[in-house]
């Protein structure tokens, strides 16, 4: 009877001694991902002011966060620019400028083609002081005048949309990030080869390491629309990194995420205003474009190659590109706009 009794005992004690085990094993793990993000946490570079924009537009509905992909060299040694094919130019400009707006209509992810020739507008410039009036200009050359600032202020001018967050990586941190996920899958219906990104990649589907990645999303020179063609392979490759990023392991597991959060940190740029749950709103929504829950398209283009004296560039059709700003900023839906140019 004594045995039978305490065999009893010990299967009703089991059952707490499960939920304990379970308790205490959530603890630890939910310890170690409020270390992991509080780390992160500290390592952003919060340097972009967005209170220092002038003349700004209305707040819209939704939110809209710009994210830019940087040619800053930064944390690259000599023989990583030679591998990577960057160059070793100083300073750092834009490589590419995409808008991702939420709202109760989901996740719009919008290209803005660096040689959109735009309006840039009056600004102060912060070594100098001076201040020139209106210029017509390549989109790209804001970032180069005026920093992110400039940028900001300059689409917000050209599109009537308020900017809400600001997000820039360079390019050791986009090689990192790749590189940490374990690769990005591409299918691609042509082979890319290109001199100067050092892009070498065969027709199909592949898995692309950081520096193939780095080499596919800047090279320009055999799309056939130039600068546009570009701005279309790097949403299409940024969504594929966003699913890649999301899928189980990848995420959420302190001791996983840490490489992948320390990999694209070391260079990534955000405004005063975010946190990481700002950038984990930004992930979630780049996810459900990548889910294809999201759309993916372009400024409406007018002509491309218009010869200008910064060299050619490319126009917007600003019927279209209007009608496409409003209905964002108002928060409604929007399909996929074309962005096939005319000749």
């Amino acid at each position: 009877m004594s045995n039978s009794a305490d065999e009893a005992a010990s299967r009703r004690r089991w059952p707490r001694r499960l939920r304990r085990t379970v308790v205490v094993l959530l603890a630890v793990a939910l310890a170690g991902g409020a270390s992991t993000y509080g780390w992160a946490w500290s390592q952003l570079n919060d340097d972009v002011d967005l209170a220092k924009v002038e003349h700004r537009p209305v707040r819209g509905k939704g939110t809209n966060y710009l994210i830019v992909g940087s040619d800053s060299r930064d944390g690259l040694s000599q023989n990583d620019k030679k591998n990577l094919h960057t160059g070793s130019a100083e300073g750092r400009r834009t490589d590419s400028m995409m808008v991702l707006h939420t709202g109760a209509h989901g996740a719009t992810l919008m290209s803005l083609p660096r040689d959109s020739w735009v309006t840039i507008p009056p600004y102060t410039y912060p070594l100098t002081g001076k201040r020139p009036g209106p210029s017509k200009n390549k989109l790209n050359a804001a970032f180069s005048a005026g920093g992110p600032e400039l940028l900001v202020r300059t689409i917000e001018h050209n599109t009537g949309l308020r900017i809400d967050h600001y997000a820039e990586i360079g390019f050791a941190g986009f090689v990192n990030v790749v590189n940490s996920v374990g690769g990005v899958r591409m299918c691609l219906d042509k082979p890319v080869k290109d001199k100067k990104s050092g892009a070498d990649l065969r027709a199909g589907c592949q898995t692309l390491d950081g520096r193939q990645a780095l080499a596919f999303v800047r090279q320009r020179h055999q799309e056939a629309n130039g600068d546009l063609g570009r701005s279309q392979n790097q949403q299409k490759f940024l969504s594929a990194l966003a699913k890649r990023a999301a899928q189980p392991g990848q995420v959420f597991v302190p001791w996983k995420s840490l490489p992948t959060l320390g990999a694209g940190l070391d260079t990534l740029i955000v405004d005063k205003g975010s946190d990481l749950r700002t950038l984990m709103s930004l992930f979630q929504a780049m996810k459900r474009v990548a889910g294809g829950s999201g759309n993916r398209l372009s400024v409406p283009v007018a002509r491309r190659g218009v010869a200008t004296s910064k060299g050619d560039a490319l126009t917007w059709d600003e019927g279209r590109a209007k009608r496409l700003f409003e209905r964002l900023r108002d928060d409604r839906p929007v399909g996929h706009s074309p962005t096939r140019p005319s000749p």
